[in-house]
């Protein structure tokens, strides 16, 4: 797979979703970089199963496959592309620099560019809630979440809750909770809060 021959724009939307380390919307790889993965780029890159691009309404949602992540370990090492640019040499010149950092430290890619896990917390909401604005039951968030260790995941729940458009709230009715629901719970400000709120983007 490392012999194949991609574009340069290919080859830069495999970076954008290694670095980023999750799902993207064509609206987020153009504000994040400036293009988009569509047309023959998008089917390219799906048959030689280095991403997968599925449908979310009318928008394509693209994510690195396995294979993916092996291209752009190669990437760190290749030589700089015919036509690359300004910008394209000055890339390949800083991945051979962050290759070297991590032959000395023995570190890895998937350390580097770990997944912003406050994003993930709320990819996972806007999945689960019917609405924007609807409530998710922190016991059902953690459950989708499971891979995460419990400390993260309340640290992510309180940065997140400093936003004017995220609510974290306690269940008035207490009886209605279960063992799992009070285990799931964060506490915030000295009381327990089982109910994450994410409101409609303005």
């Amino acid at each position: 797979m490392s012999e194949v021959r991609l574009t340069m724009r290919e080859r830069a939307a495999l970076l954008v979703l290694m670095a980023e380390a999750r799902e993207l919307t064509n609206a987020e790889l153009h504000q994040l970089a400036g293009f988009t993965v569509d047309g023959d780029c998008r089917r390219r890159l799906n048959d030689l199963g280095l991403v997968v691009s599925t449908k979310a309404g009318r928008a394509y949602v693209h994510d690195l496959t396995d294979e993916g992540a092996v291209r752009c370990r190669t990437e760190l090492s290749a030589e700089r592309p015919p036509r690359a640019g300004y910008a394209g040499g000055a890339l390949y010149v800083v991945l051979a620099g962050l290759r070297r950092h991590l032959e000395a430290t023995g570190g890895t890619l998937g350390e580097l560019f770990g997944a912003d896990l406050c994003r993930r917390v709320e990819t996972t909401y806007r999945t689960l809630a019917r609405r924007p604005g609807d409530p998710v039951s922190l016991r059902v968030l953690r459950e989708h979440l499971d891979d995460v260790p419990g400390d993260r995941l309340d640290l992510a729940l309180t940065t997140l809750a400093d936003r004017p458009d995220v609510h974290l709230w306690g269940e008035a009715d207490q009886k209605s909770l279960t063992d799992l629901d009070r285990e799931a719970a964060l506490t915030l400000g000295g009381s327990a809060r089982h109910t994450l709120v994410i409101e409609a983007a303005p």
